[in-house]
């Protein structure tokens, strides 16, 4: 079982489910209710629509260490699963289980639904991880690419999935309304966020990886331009998503989530762990020190996510919305 836990990434599949949770019940849920709606999502329908993208996500892994047994042998040949302490054939069946059952769950909830969209977006997430694992994941930042779109992608899918049964009750009543701008207009933030965040900790990796990269002649960032020069796309990358940050919370937010709380959210929470990021990249000599710079981004992508309970907060105190349906923020 343990070995099966390693495979699939567990903690990061674990982050997954969670950040989906947050997005429901910390950003969606609480802006229907600050309109009047109800959930639209029952808890087996945020079950299905959860579970299946984790399960997605965890076959996408399995076949990713498939296709990789040679350049893992180079890259972490002491911490790799597939070759070690399980065979190929292995790897290709839990693929092939996760997968399967991921897309019917996601299968399941469209036609609950009546979504043939939601349906196609779950089988089509399957087949693009396969094939980044069998080819473009070797191809210049288009695996780079790829990568952060599935993550920003199965946020969205949180967006979609509450769209449909307000659209299906209310049909174009819904445009005198501004409730779909807002679900998809802060799901798509932190889509956009988990993107770019996923993006930078991707290029981080494949400087770590550069090695075994560079021996199986795949055609990663580091290897065309160099460990010097993607370091220079890594601090750009950051201060792209430095900047947004500043602008989406000194232009775009509105009361009552615009605010000093939000303010200091941004600089503590996000602000200065970047430059903590950034003079991880900029001392980074060894192997050892690119793995800390990637996961002290993955730290501020949980951090980012996190703000959604700032979001709720936020919301339940103007409005009275019980938190989590525990208690009443005053």
């Amino acid at each position: 079982m343990k070995t099966i836990l390693e495979l699939i990434r567990w903690k990061n599949i674990l982050f997954l489910a969670c950040s989906l949770l947050l997005m429901q019940y910390a950003v969606v849920n609480p802006t229907l209710a600050i309109y009047g709606f109800e959930p639209q999502l029952n808890s087996i329908q945020t079950l299905l629509m959860v579970v299946g993208i984790s399960l997605i996500a965890a076959g996408g892994y399995a076949i990713n260490d498939y296709f990789d047994v040679k350049i893992d042998e180079i890259n972490k040949p002491m911490q790799r699963i597939v070759g070690r302490l399980m065979d190929r054939r292995q790897a290709m069946i839990y693929h092939q289980i996760f997968t399967v059952i991921g897309a019917l769950c996601g299968i399941s909830l469209a036609i609950w639904l009546r979504s043939f969209t939601l349906g196609i977006i779950y089988v089509f997430i399957p087949g693009l991880l396969w094939f980044y694992s069998a080819s473009y994941k070797r191809q210049f930042f288009i695996g780079n690419l790829i990568v952060a779109f599935h993550l920003a992608l199965s946020f969205l899918i949180i967006a979609i999935a509450n769209a449909i049964p307000l659209t299906n009750q209310y049909g174009t009543l819904l445009h005198e309304t501004p409730i779909l701008k807002q679900v998809y207009g802060w799901t798509s933030g932190f889509a956009i966020f988990a993107f770019l965040c996923t993006l930078l900790r991707e290029i981080i990796k494949d400087i770590e990886d550069e090695k075994g990269d560079r021996e199986f002649e795949c055609h990663t960032l580091p290897i065309k331009l160099g460990i010097n020069k993607t370091k220079w796309v890594l601090y750009a990358l950051i201060a792209v998503i430095c900047g947004l940050l500043c602008y989406v919370n000194y232009s775009l937010l509105y009361f009552p989530i615009k605010g000093s709380l939000s303010t200091r959210y941004l600089i503590f929470g996000l602000l200065l762990p970047f430059a903590a990021l950034v003079y991880l990249i900029i001392t980074a000599k060894h192997k050892r020190d690119y793995h800390n710079a990637s996961t002290m981004c993955k730290f501020i992508m949980a951090l980012g996510v996190l703000y959604s309970v700032i979001y709720y907060y936020l919301l339940a105190r103007q409005y009275g919305i019980p938190l989590f349906g525990l208690f009443v923020v005053k």
